[in-house]
């Protein structure tokens, strides 16, 4: 076979599936807004109104012309006369005149005249009609102005935008209770082996639970993509066919767990290679764990065989399947034309950058771009990233890239990953670990106290 383990490094590996898969985008889809909460926005959002749509008062207390209040201290307090109540959800009935004022709530609007609110802490009640302001306050002060949130036609969000509680809310904010989002990869999970038995069922001699369905799903689902399940298939030729064709005809990308390595019962490398072209393009990587996987392409559909052993699945998934999917996210977000306007990318091609938009929180000084691609991947399918100093130290072969899972503790002010060793079949690893470090491919070993990169699971 013309890959059969051939070592690669991970990224020759990625770039080779890259390079020889031609991505399709995956197509968006309108759904509620209430099922929105981690979706990819495909086309972006304008407001169609100002928010807020009038001047409204951010305390409770007293609507004021602030220069009225000018000079203003509890040993001179400017006297000011109540013409009325500005009640919640309602228009003022009078305008607010030289030296006189009106109660008000929070969010209440704004009466005509007045360009400031005193809180209330700050007033003291001559008699029914008169209040005395202990405190000058400036034009604007506790007042969020009419469309001060969000103006009429700004873009509210970018398309590829991740959709958090917060972009959520703004939705809903200007009325918009649908959202036009990217459809998520499906993705096919078969587990093979003989020994493999349902989790209901009680395991015989030589058995073991099946895990990787489960744990692989579940981490499908975290990184954006939609899983389907289609069991167990036993260590045969043709039952693992029949399960890899199934799921080539369900879904864009298909794993498949155990059988990856180079045993008589390994079958998995033949059957891909049976239902190219081109087949198997890498089988072999120089990492650990995960040595044996096997990538690809069937059917113009990318295909991961994954080794059995829970915790070398879990790490090969992290490293390529997730890749994959954020690829497809990103050759599914519509790029920018010479205007900088969206248009939807066809061609199936990595897009370009989003270029920063021009909005009310960059005027008021924030310069942070909240819809770069970048952010947008990184909230999407990439964990977060935290420094700590080395519990112990770590050996590693030059050659091979290690992926070593760690536990954090804090001691004495600062944070330590301390690894946690064993056996790639052992779950429980997984379970005990907090992250992972990664020791580089050209490097034998991290002493006892270097600073080293934890990505959070």
């Amino acid at each position: 076979m013309k890959n059969f383990f051939h070592v690669r490094t991970t990224a020759e590996a990625k770039a080779t599936l890259i390079n020889a898969w031609e991505t399709k985008p995956l197509g968006e889809e309108v759904i509620p807004i209430t099922q929105a909460l981690g979706r990819i926005l495909a086309t972006k959002l304008v407001s169609p109104e100002d928010i807020p749509p009038f001047h409204r008062s951010t305390m409770d207390g007293y609507a004021v012309r602030a220069q009225d209040t000018f000079g203003a201290s509890e040993a001179l307090p400017a006297i000011l006369e109540i013409i009325g109540e500005v009640h919640m959800g309602q228009l003022p009935e009078k305008p607010v005149l030289r030296g006189q004022t009106a109660r008000i709530s929070t969010g209440g609007t704004l009466p005509e005249g007045a360009d400031a609110c005193v809180m209330i802490e700050y007033t003291h009640l001559a008699d029914e009609h008169t209040v005395l302001i202990e405190r000058p306050v400036a034009p604007g002060e506790n007042v969020i102005h009419k469309g001060e949130d969000i103006h009429e036609g700004q873009i509210v969000l970018e398309a590829g935008r991740v959709l958090r509680p917060f972009e959520i809310g703004a939705m809903a904010a200007i009325g918009q209770t649908a959202a036009h989002v990217v459809k998520r990869p499906k993705i096919a999970i078969i587990s093979t082996g003989d020994e493999i038995v349902l989790p209901h069922k009680a395991p015989g001699p030589g058995q073991i639970r099946d895990i990787n369905t489960y744990s692989l799903a579940a981490s499908a689902l975290a990184a954006g993509a939609l899983p389907f399940t289609l069991g167990i298939a036993g260590d045969e030729y043709q039952e693992v066919k029949d399960k890899v064709k199934r799921g080539l005809a369900s879904a864009g990308i298909v794993v498949v767990s155990g059988g990856s390595s180079v045993g008589a019962r390994d079958v998995v490398v033949k059957v891909l290679e049976d239902l190219g072209p081109p087949g198997v393009l890498v089988h072999g990587v120089s990492m650990r764990p995960g040595k044996p996987v096997i990538i690809a392409i069937c059917q113009g559909k990318p295909i991961f065989g994954l080794p059995g052993h829970p915790v070398s699945a879990l790490t090969t998934f992290d490293v390529f399947v997730k890749f994959t999917i954020e690829h497809l996210y990103r050759c599914s977000l519509p790029e920018p034309d010479s205007a900088g306007n969206t248009v939807s990318n066809e061609s199936g091609k990595s897009v370009p950058e989003l270029k920063p938009q021009a909005n009310a929180s960059e005027k008021a000084g924030v310069t942070s771009d909240p819809n770069s691609r970048e952010r947008i991947l990184r909230l999407q399918t990439q964990p977060s990233i935290v420094e700590a100093k080395l519990g112990r130290s770590i050996s590693s072969a030059p050659g091979r890239e290690d992926h070593i899972r760690v536990r954090l503790r804090r001691e004495a002010g600062e944070l330590f990953a301390d690894p946690v060793l064993g056996k790639s079949g052992l779950i429980s690893i997984m379970v005990h670990s907090d992250g992972e470090i990664i020791v580089p491919i050209n490097c034998e070993g991290l002493k006892t106290g270097t600073l080293v990169q934890v990505r959070i699971f």
